[in-house]
């Protein structure tokens, strides 16, 4: 194994990408509560979720930098992950934990000072679930996707409950159900990607192995459909033409259940292992994500 290779930019460097700013994206999901519930007009707001966005961040980094540290030597073996820093020797495992400490518990106490407790209690908790995750929980099939899921769907709590939003059922489900099938979607393509590599399959993620890809493949078009399926009845629900207006909340539907059929596509080629460079690199996507923003806005607007 190769340890200790030296890599542009030195320790700083390599904890920035330890910290996986490529992943900060999935961190806008702090946006979605407010967002439905027409919040971000306010500048008050507005500066609150800037907060809480950038404490979610850094938690999530935390979270990020005590993974790869304990999952180093496993690293090593994976085709993709060898190249992380702390795998590769660029940032020594010491300061990877030390680096994560301080984030995990800073992110909180901070919370507590400039929002509320019960943001401070969210953020605490979900450091905990995933530092749980990443030393016993992500061994245990299926418990696994639902702690990955639950991490993002306290991603999209976290507005509503910095600004004191009540989060409807819709809400949270739609959210819950969509975020399943993005980490199914995920696992599925890491065993894709690992197939006929069984001795790598048991290097990289034990738990990894114990799935099939039938099994796998159910769970997110399970998923996917559920999401779907909540979103459009919360839509035509909430959903009116109040002012003569057209029903922009309903119309939404249309752009999301394209944006499910089109990350459909990828998952289903095994090309899903990233969503953040799905959700960024493709097109369609980023095109009918803007639709979809233009109408929820409009509906907001016009209620």
């Amino acid at each position: 194994m190769e340890v200790g290779r030296p890599a542009d930019g030195g320790l700083p460097a390599g904890l920035v990408r330890t910290a996986r700013p490529r992943q900060w994206v999935k961190n806008g999901l702090v946006l979605a509560a407010p967002f439905a519930a027409g919040r971000l007009l306010s500048v008050r707001d507005s500066v609150q979720l800037g907060v809480v966005l950038v404490l979610f961040t850094a938690c999530a980094s935390a979270v990020y930098l005590i993974n790869d540290a304990r999952d180093a030597e496993a690293d090593r073996a994976h085709p993709v992950k060898r190249e992380r820093p702390v795998a590769r020797g660029q940032v020594p495992v010491g300061a990877a934990y030390a680096a994560g400490g301080v984030l995990a518990v800073a992110a909180p106490v901070t919370a507590a000072l400039t929002c509320n407790a019960d943001t401070a209690g969210l953020l605490a908790g979900y450091v905990v679930m995933q530092l749980a995750y990443c030393v016993w929980l992500k061994h245990m099939l299926v418990v696994d996707l639902v702690i990955v899921t639950t991490g993002f769907l306290m991603r999209a709590m976290a507005g509503g409950v910095a600004l004191g939003i009540g989060l409807s059922r819709w809400f949270l489900i739609t959210s819950g159900f969509c975020a399943l099938f993005m980490v199914a979607a995920k696992r599925y393509s890491e065993l894709v990607l690992m197939s006929g590599k069984e001795s790598e399959v048991g290097a990289t993620r034990a738990l990894l192995g114990e799935y099939t890809a039938g099994y796998l493949r159910f769970v997110w078009q399970l998923a996917a459909g559920v999401g779907m399926l909540a979103y459009c009845l919360w839509a035509m629900e909430t959903g009116g033409t109040a002012s003569g207006l057209l029903p922009w909340r309903q119309l939404s539907m249309i752009p999301f259940i394209l944006s499910l059929l089109r990350y459909a596509v990828f998952a289903d080629a095994g090309s899903a292992g990233a969503p953040e460079d799905v959700l960024l690199r493709d097109r369609a996507l980023v095109v009918i994500g803007l639709a979809w923003g233009a109408l929820y806005v409009l509906a907001a607007v016009n209620r």
